[in-house]
Parts: structure tokens; sequence; C-alpha cells
């Protein structure tokens, strides 16, 4: 074989139509969550395409992994800004997206004609498998983001302090106080690279960041002065996609605090929807399109859901292309990895937090909703069995084992 055809293709521009059928059909196929995700687009960028080395997509994924937001979705994006620049991003997001949102919106809509959730045996199925869904999610980032004493303290005081105060304020000091105490007692390491190929100039970068903290700051102004509440339902969605470090199954709890707590979709609304998103191949995140949907006032519906989408997503472009031209910098500077280490501990700490409420508390009543959702975790962690065949199992077995009047 030749060995420049064995080298990645990293100079070569692709359209924006090609980028978004490529990711239109990881959409279509990539089940299991934002890890599983992550080994598709290696499999797709690195090995089959080559568009990227193996070295930039490590280094792609580290970036990803220090920002909040969805890991998986920061990824395609930055793959697409490599291959196609800005069009690129927006092209990379819509594919690998729309798939499940479409879903979502469609369960959204079916969930909205049942109209009263509470008998609906199937969809507490859906909660009940919930609860292994989170549990698995709670082990698994345990064991990589809590390998020490230290870190296990920080998530321990984490889910303290979120149960203490059960809103978005708890949620947030969790993780900055984390951060805080990363940076101050957790050792940080420098690791070597080599630099991104990025074909973006600096002034796009910096102009992503400074749009990020203009709405971060700006949008809760303009909902409380305006009134308005589709600007609030956008400001809550955009709030949570700004603040969830380690995405998927993390963003839980803000959204849960953003939606349910003021009223606007009801809590056995919320766990159902949650369950179904295990269903659906492609980002966790679109299960805010589901939310949008079924909210009880306006904006609701297939244009609630697109509002919700747009506002937990658009963090993550302006976090996915503002930092690329200065990954190199950060990296070089251990206090970063210090902090990232306290985040991410605190970061276990709000999702076991999350087990118990609300997903625990509101699925498991009895000891059959029990066992199905041990039998529901020894397939997802043992068997390794897909989550859409869970969940289906999950609602046959809730179904099955619920009286009839």
């Amino acid at each position: 074989m030749n060995a420049a055809a064995s080298q990645p293709d990293t100079d070569s521009l692709d359209s924006p139509l090609k980028v978004f059928l490529v990711f239109l059909r990881l959409g279509v196929t990539s089940f299991g969550g934002p890890v599983a995700h992550l080994g598709f687009f290696r499999s797709e960028f690195v090995g089959r395409r080559r568009w990227l080395s193996e070295e930039h997509y490590a280094d792609i994924v580290a970036l990803s992994q220090f920002l909040p937001g969805p890991a998986s979705s920061k990824v395609g994006i930055m793959v697409g800004v490599l291959r196609a620049g800005i069009p690129g991003a927006l092209a990379a997001w819509l594919g690998f997206t729309l798939p499940s949102a479409l879903a979502m919106i469609a369960f959204g809509y079916g969930v909205s004609a049942v109209g009263d959730l509470g008998n609906a045996s199937w969809l507490h199925g859906l909660k009940i498998v919930a609860v292994a869904v989170v549990a698995q999610a709670v082990w698994n980032m345990a064991k990589s983001l809590c390998p020490d004493r230290q870190r296990l303290a920080i998530a321990a005081a984490a889910t303290v302090l979120v149960l203490a105060v059960p809103s978005t304020p708890g949620q947030i000091g969790a993780i900055v106080a984390g951060g805080l105490i990363g940076w101050f007692f957790l050792p940080g390491e420098a690791i070597a690279f080599t630099p991104l190929p990025v074909r973006i100039g600096r002034l796009w970068s910096v102009g992503a960041i400074v749009l990020f903290f203009v709405l971060l700051f700006g949008l809760p102004l303009a909902a409380s002065s305006s009134g308005s509440h589709a600007v609030a339902v956008f400001d809550a969605f955009y709030r949570s996609g700004s603040l969830v470090f380690g995405g998927g199954h993390v963003v839980l709890p803000l959204l849960q605090a953003a939606t349910v707590q003021p009223g606007w979709v009801g809590n056995d609304a919320f766990l159902a929807g949650y369950g179904a998103a295990q269903a659906v191949p492609g980002p966790l995140f679109t299960f805010a399109a589901y939310l949008g949907t079924v909210m009880n006032q306006p904006p609701n519906g297939w244009a609630g859901g697109l509002l919700c989408l747009a506002g937990i997503f658009l963090p993550s472009f302006f976090l996915a292309i503002g930092p690329l031209p200065f990954w190199s910098w950060f990296r070089q500077h251990p206090a970063m990895r210090s902090v990232l280490k306290g985040v991410n501990a605190a970061v276990v700490g709000l999702l076991l937090a999350a087990l118990y409420t609300p997903v625990w508390t509101s699925a498991i009543h009895a000891p059959a909703d029990f066992a199905i959702a041990a039998v529901a975790l020894l397939l997802l962690a043992s068997w390794k069995a897909p989550p859409w065949l869970v969940v289906i199992l999950g609602a046959v077995a809730a179904f099955a084992v619920t009286p009839r009047v």
C-alpha cells in the first residue's frame, strides 16, 4: 500500500452536504449513549474515511470533555468545522441530531394525546428503566472520574449539597465548588500534543466565546424584563446546555429543575420521555425536543420542541468553535486539568442525587418495580443489551405486572 494513501486526509475540504450525509447515517445508527457515539465516530473518521489521525481525534475528544455540553455532539461539530468550516459544523450537527429529534417530537405528540399519564403502566415502565440507565451511568462515571478518595469525597459532598438545595443554584454551586477544590487540592499534569489543523480564524473563535457569555448572562435579564414565556424557556434550556459537564445523563437534574419545578412539564411526562430517549439513536440532549413538545403552555408542540432543541444545543456550537484555536494553550496548563478533575467528580455527585430524586422516588413504588429495575440494570451492565431493547422490555414488563381493574 502507498504510504501516502495510509495517511489521514487532513488537508482537503469537503462540501457541507457530504458532511451532512455522513453524520445523518451516524445519527440513524449510533445507539448506546455518548461513549458509544465516540466509538462510532472513531471508526468512521479515523478508520474508514481517514479524515483525522488517531492523535487529532483524541485531541478533539479531550477538548470536548473539558467543556460543558454534550460530548459527542461537540466532537461532531468540531469534525464538521475541520472538514467544511462553519457550514460544516451546522451540517454535522443537523445530520447527527435530526433523526432522534424527530422521533422525540413524535413521541411527545403521542404522550400529549394520552393525556393523564398517572395510570399508564407502560409509561411507568419507561420510568423504571430510567432508574437502571442512570444507575449504570453513575457507576461507570464514578469508576473513571472518582478513582481516589479525594474525588469520591467531592462527589459525596456534591450529592449532599444538591439534595439539600434542590434547585439550579445548588447544582451550579456544586460544580463551581468542585472546580475550586480541584484547582487547589488535585494535582494536574500537562499532556503532549500536536496542534490541530484548525481552519477558522481567531475572530470567529473570539466572537463565538463572546456570544456564549452574552447570551448566558443576557437571556435571564431579557426573560425577566420582557415577561415572555418563550424567552424564559429558551433561557432555561440555553442555561442547561451551558452548565452541564459530562453531557448525556448529567443534564437530567438541570432539565428537571428547569421544567418540572416551575410546572411547565409534569414529572410523569418528564420521566416517561427520559425513558423513551434511551430507545432512540443520536444525542440524548434531543430529550429537550420532547420537553418542548409536551409543555403545558405555548410555545409547545413542534414549535416548542424546536425552540428547546435550539436552546440546549446552541452553547455547544459556541463552545466547540470558540476554544479550538486556543486549545494548545489550555493543554499546557496543569491547573486547567486540576479544575476539570474537580468538576467531573462533582458531576458524579449531581447524577447520584438525580438517581435518588426524581428518578428513584418517582419510579420505584413496589417490589415488582424494583425487580424490573434490577433486571434492566443486569441487562445493560452485564449482558450489554442495547438500550432500546431494554426500554421495550421494561415497558412490556410493567404493563404485564400491573393489575387490571
